[in-house]
């Protein structure tokens, strides 16, 4: 009899044993605690909708002014942990056959978690389960110190029923939501647009010193005082004043002003002189008493008599309307070599007035 009490015993406490591993195993597939569904905020704002539901209350409008208490916003780089407290134990956990779960983790315990990862780079790579960088979104950290979207790991978990990290498959993790890839992805949008920045004032100032500084290479160097030439022609161009009208205007006015000239010159010394003007011409020059050529520096004949000197042949002198005297020779040497003057404006080598000349016979 007490060999088959003991025998039923043992039966019994293997029974109570099955029975109390399948419903941990129940309760561990049943996802009732997973750290992403934050079940306990919920029920919180479920309880707030009911209490607000209850206290709502007519108000009436008096017309006074009201002060308006701004609500309190939550700080988005605050870290906070997702996890609800510990589920109880179950009977199987109570019997010692599995081991409890773990206690919360304290905040220096979280920031020793913290750090681990931070010293693996998890936040700088990319979210193990989609690939991609973390950016802007939610953010989470997890008691092995990996890190993941928070929307990939809620995928995860209702994916595989199972609260298992999905790269060192941890049981029964603890989340904590943090913003280190956010912090890190607006330090490098905000190197990228100083880069950018620094890069357009680099090339804005390379522009400006192209244009001043010429280059060393030759051919660059001739394109670029080509195009500093053609610069100054177009700006030169500019600044004038472009109106034909005035323009042809100022073109008649100058010629007006050169046919009155020339009409002057033409009444003053056009007409041919008379003989008796060359008298008197001769006379004045007469009083002058030139015995030498002005251009040849030799003695001049005197009109009607021989040259000065024996075996000196006479030369032919020329009487200017200026009433000056010079050899003849000399005197169309002189109008030859003068290039720039044409009759009848030759003008005399000594008074540079304009003349007449007369040959005086020997």
């Amino acid at each position: 009899m007490l060999k088959n009490k003991g025998h039923s015993s043992k039966k019994d406490n293997l029974a109570v044993n099955a029975v109390a591993l399948q419903d941990h195993i129940l309760h561990d597939l049943q996802l009732r605690n997973l750290s992403v569904a934050d079940p306990s905020k919920t029920q919180v704002q479920k309880k707030e909708n009911k209490s607000l539901k209850r206290d709502t209350k007519a108000v009436i409008d008096t017309g006074l002014k009201k002060t308006t208490q701004c609500p309190k916003l939550e700080d988005s780089e605050k870290e906070y942990v997702l996890d609800p407290k510990p589920p109880p134990l179950t009977l199987a956990q109570k019997l010692g056959l599995i081991g409890p779960p773990p206690p919360p983790l304290s905040s220096d315990d979280w920031e020793k978690v913290k750090q681990r990862s931070l010293l693996q780079g998890d936040s700088v790579q990319p979210c193990p389960i989609c690939k991609e960088e973390f950016e802007l979104r939610p953010q989470v950290l997890l008691s092995c110190s990996h890190v993941f979207h928070r929307a990939c790991l809620q995928a995860f978990e209702k994916f595989t029923n199972k609260k298992t990290c999905p790269l060192c498959r941890k049981n029964q993790y603890q989340t904590r939501v943090i913003h280190d890839g956010a912090r890190l992805f607006r330090i490098k949008c905000v190197t990228r647009i100083q880069a950018y920045w620094r890069g357009y004032v680099v090339r804005k100032w390379y522009r400006n010193l192209r244009k001043t500084v010429p280059p060393t290479d030759a051919k660059l160097r001739k394109k670029f005082f080509e195009k500093k030439f053609t610069e100054i022609s177009h700006r030169i161009l500019c600044s004038y004043n472009t109106n034909i009208e005035e323009l042809f205007a100022e073109i008649d006015q100058c010629l007006a002003i050169n046919r009155s000239v020339l009409q002057q010159f033409e009444e003053k010394y056009g007409h041919e002189l008379t003989e008796e003007e060359w008298e008197k011409i001769q006379a004045q020059a007469l009083r002058r008493e030139t015995q030498e050529c002005s251009i040849c520096l030799a003695p001049l004949s005197p009109a009607g008599g021989p040259l000065v000197g024996a075996g000196q042949r006479s030369r032919e002198t020329a009487l200017l309307s200026c009433s000056h005297v010079f050899h003849h020779a000399c005197l169309l040497a002189l109008e030859e070599f003068s290039v720039g003057d044409r009759p009848p404006f030759r003008a005399c080598p000594l008074c540079r007035s304009c003349y007449q000349k007369k040959i005086l016979e020997c």
